[in-house]
């Protein structure tokens, strides 16, 4: 045979058989446990029984590391697409119709008008539209039941002021 290629006995071949099995088990189970654990020993010994020089181990560990990157491209594949990733992603979608607010999507509420549903000392709870709010006062203290307006919206902090009506 040739210098870089080894040779193969059924005790390779084995642990090559056993060892990408773990592996790829490995792969589907969360965390690194007994499966990769066990076929990462099954591949180097698989490496060390059968090289017999560096230029055969290094061969040998280089086309390991490619079937793995190929059976890892596989898992995600089947993972992204396809049957296995339905369970991690949510199927509904969070419309705003339905009730669901973006925290990025506040600005809409500038200018609205409420009441005050605890003492704003400075932070606190408002009604608008039968919708509860945490908001901050412009620093003074409100007292619950006060009318108030919504004035300024940075990210997701609100900051109202009383309102003269």
């Amino acid at each position: 045979m040739s210098t870089f290629l080894p040779d193969i006995t059924l005790l390779t071949l084995l642990l090559l058989i056993i060892g990408f099995g773990l592996v790829f088990l490995e792969m589907h189970i969360p965390g690194f446990g007994i499966p990769g654990i066990l076929g990462a020993i099954c591949l180097i010994l698989a490496v060390a029984l059968t090289a017999q020089n560096f230029a055969e181990g290094l061969v040998m560990t280089l086309g390991i590391l490619a079937i793995l990157g190929i059976m890892l491209g596989v898992v995600l594949t089947f993972f992204t697409k396809g049957k296995f990733f339905k369970p991690l992603i949510l199927p509904d979608v969070q419309r705003k119709e339905h009730g669901y607010i973006s925290s990025s999507d506040l600005d809409y509420l500038l200018g609205k008008k409420g009441i005050a549903l605890t003492d704003l000392r400075p932070s606190g709870s408002i009604d608008i539209d039968g919708v509860k709010f945490d908001v901050i006062s412009d620093g003074e203290y409100i007292s619950s039941g006060t009318k108030v307006e919504i004035f300024k919206v940075s990210g997701v902090k609100l900051l109202v002021k009383k309102t003269k009506d």
